[in-house]
């Protein structure tokens, strides 16, 4: 038996070798697949992170029906996500899902119940309404995982936030025919949290990009909504450039734009061609 064990110790560490292999193989494939996706579900890039190894921006890409989430295991939150909406004239989406789902995918477990009794709204990030209207019934499904929701107060959620979600789908949406949304948390120090783990945001923002095309160059509107609202607040009330929410969240956003034009779409405040002043004080739909 002495004389056998080198040859099966080899062949061990030779079919090792082949798994490794394999698995690398097989990894490799479903990247490259996964950020093809990745691609086609955003405009110019999903979100970057300024610095690489900065905690607070680490994030996975989470792919769903109709959006993609960058979800952070260190604060329990999507730090981004990124969606396309389209015009669509008779919206029909069917009723509003009765729970939120657990995502088995997130590491540390979050579930609806940390939310119970915490004083804090289960803040969609990928709309419901938006996304069920223009990408269907699974996707508004999967905007009830937990990895799509944020803590957001009920003033927030519930009335400006609400306001701002309308008017980027009947509004934006019909009048540039098809926008991309980026939209996410914003966390100042001190950290706060629930008694879940899950960090409190101080702030929300929304990025909506009209990508227009040969004839007609793209467009950007961007917010930050703070936690603190009463939420009857005018809309153009919370414009900040794109730039402003690069140095609050540590990302940068749209990195395959070539930086002439990122310079001149994210460095100021222009509302020419939106009609925000038309809709900047219009009540929730519910």
């Amino acid at each position: 038996m002495a004389r056998r064990r080198p040859g099966l110790l080899k062949r061990f560490r030779r079919m090792s070798g082949v798994g490794l292999m394999t698995t690398a193989v097989l990894y490799g494939l479903w990247y490259y697949q996964e950020r093809t996706y990745w691609e086609q579900m955003s405009w110019m890039g999903t979100p970057q992170a300024e610095v690489w190894y900065e905690w607070k921006t680490l994030n996975r890409t989470l792919r769903n029906d109709g959006f993609l989430t960058g979800w952070s295991d260190l604060r329990a939150n999507p730090l981004w996500t990124v969606y396309r909406l389209d015009r669509v004239d008779r919206p029909s989406i069917g009723s509003r899902p009765g729970h939120f789902s657990d995502d088995w995918r997130t590491l540390w477990p979050v579930s609806s119940d940390d939310y119970t009794g915490s004083g804090y709204d289960r803040g969609h990030q990928a709309p419901n309404y938006a996304i069920a209207a223009v990408h269907g019934r699974q996707a508004q499904l999967d905007t009830f995982q937990m990895s799509n929701i944020s803590p957001q107060k009920p003033d927030l959620n519930r009335r400006v936030w609400q306001r701002l979600e309308e008017v980027v789908i009947d509004h934006f949406a019909a009048r540039f025919g098809t926008i991309w949304v980026t939209t996410g948390p914003i966390f100042d120090d001190p950290i706060k949290r629930m008694s879940s783990f899950i960090e409190i945001p101080d702030a929300f923002y929304k990025i909506i990009v009209a990508p227009g095309n040969a004839s007609t160059p793209p467009k950007m509107l961007a917010f930050i909504v703070p936690q603190n609202v009463r939420g009857d607040e005018p809309l153009d009330r919370f414009l900040v450039s794109v730039n402003d929410i690069e140095a609050r969240t540590g990302f940068n956003f749209f990195s395959e734009l070539p930086d002439d034009i990122a310079d001149q779409l994210e460095s100021g405040i222009d509302t020419q061609g939106w009609g925000l002043e038309s809709v900047a004080r219009q009540p929730a739909r519910f």
